[in-house]
């Protein structure tokens, strides 16, 4: 057995291993273990809060990660249908000890998975996953005696709701705005068009009828295709699209042009380092954001922490180096001036303050930065081999790696979620970037032995 947790928690197919009935008790059990600790003698019982999306396969997800935690005696909260960024803003909010959300994000709906966050509100670091999975993972399987303690039923929604407009300029209003959102049958699908319409602003919605087994199917963040094209044809001031457990969003502009987290990044950095909000001049991005956007912050004096993909990577580099803002392509952002994590809603309301304090359009936005070609290529892995043990893989990568003679670079890593190896070429020339593409994709699949039929 593997390694458990991916870039964002632990994440399967839904019934196949590690998502069977007595193995996911035994994930609540574990980490029941290892994180809470009582915060003093006589405090009481361990709280946890749980939220999920809206995947069929939730509830009884929840019902035997309760099992698990009841083994711990722990008082267990219920959510409800609520976003990811949601439960780390009330899991720090309600002194609980723990929050758990059991959520396939971006994932199609046969996917699910579970994602801790400390009493902190922060998704865990390296050494309390380890400690988690040793637990699991171990020769002698984990012992314990299921039991279910109840769930304590609470709506804390329209608090979430409350912060997240709190965070918007005094008097701040969307009134005469129409504003395209789909929420990807998802989390958001009561709460973001609650907020916008609260705000004053005219709204449509789609993705907002969820049944448990649409989620992210044709809609959401990773599909905004009828998003963009449904907001221009009403005239939208700006489409947005979130995914299926909210923390991540991606706009489409009024004529209906995609707008990705480098152009959030791209719109936001400058405006808060105008403004003195962008500590120590600097954001920190992934090693998937365009070249372009990473020599036109440095061109405007911002400096980039580019680490690996996960937005959790993003979080460390922003702690250690004092930032306040970072995000990743995927529409993942992270304003550390509010939330520790990524938080779709959030990103959507504090680019539209940014971009209508400014007195734009969405649309030049997109033009105000060159975006280098890009090819983004994936193939389905049945292992995930070292790249150093891929016969003459290294070689090929650097022959065309010096091949763009720095006008260019190549990315290539395994999904930290999904059995898939995904690679980004970048270039100056379309047609050059796709020739090196398919011909590193060809010597991979050949030598390898790990592309799935």
């Amino acid at each position: 057995m593997g390694k458990l947790f991916g870039t964002d928690g632990i994440r399967g197919i839904t019934w196949d291993y590690p998502f069977t009935p007595d193995f996911i008790r035994k994930i609540g059990y574990a980490a029941s273990l290892v994180l809470p600790k009582y915060k003093k003698k006589g405090s009481g019982r361990p709280v946890v809060l749980i939220g999920m999306d809206s995947r069929a396969s939730g509830r009884l997800i929840r019902k035997y990660l309760v099992e698990g935690l009841g083994a711990s005696r722990f008082k267990v909260v219920d959510l409800g249908i609520i976003p990811t960024p949601a439960v780390s803003y009330l899991v720090k909010r309600e002194n609980a000890d723990l929050g758990i959300v059991i959520s396939a994000s971006h994932n199609p709906p046969e996917f699910n998975g579970i994602k801790f966050f400390s009493s902190d509100g922060l998704k865990l670091n390296d050494a309390i996953e380890a400690r988690i999975e040793k637990l699991l993972l171990a020769e002698k399987p984990l012992s314990l005696r299921p039991s279910h303690p109840g769930l304590h039923r609470r709506d804390f929604t329209r608090g979430y709701e409350e912060f997240l407009k709190g965070t918007l300029p005094p008097g701040f209003s969307l009134k005469g705005l129409k504003i395209l959102l789909d929420c990807a049958n998802g989390a958001a699908y009561k709460i973001a068009p609650r907020i916008f319409r609260d705000l004053g602003a005219k709204v449509k919605v789609i993705g907002d009828k969820p049944d448990g087994k649409n989620i992210n199917v044709g809609c959401g963040a990773l599909h905004t295709e009828k998003m963009a094209a449904a907001a221009a044809a009403w005239g939208a001031f700006c489409g947005i699209s979130f995914d299926g457990d909210a923390d991540r969003c991606m706009f489409a502009d009024e004529k209906g042009g995609a707008m990705d987290g480098d152009d959030i990044i791209s719109a936001l950095a400058p405006y808060l380092k105008a403004r003195g909000r962008l500590t120590n001049n600097g954001v920190s991005l992934t090693f998937m954001s365009n070249y372009g956007l990473i020599k036109y912050l440095k061109d405007l004096g911002i400096s980039v922490s580019q680490v690996p993909v996960g937005d959790k990577n993003v979080t460390d580099a922003m702690e250690k180096g004092d930032l306040k803002l970072g995000g990743e392509t995927s529409g993942h952002i992270i304003f550390r001036e509010f939330a520790p994590t990524g938080d779709g809603i959030l990103t959507a309301l504090q680019t539209l303050a940014a971009v209508r304090d400014m007195g734009r359009t969405f649309s030049w936005f997109r033009r105000h930065w060159r975006r280098y070609p890009q090819v983004v290529e994936k193939v389905r892995v049945s292992s995930k081999p070292h790249f150093k043990d891929v016969a003459g893989f290294r070689e090929k990568l650097l022959k065309l790696e010096n091949g763009l003679k720095g006008n260019g670079r190549i990315f290539i890593r395994y999904s930290g979620t999904e059995p898939l190896l995904r690679l980004l070429v970048e270039g100056e020339s379309r047609e050059k970037i796709k020739t090196i593409a398919d011909e590193l994709l060809e010597h991979y699949r050949k030598h390898s032995g790990a592309a799935a039929a």
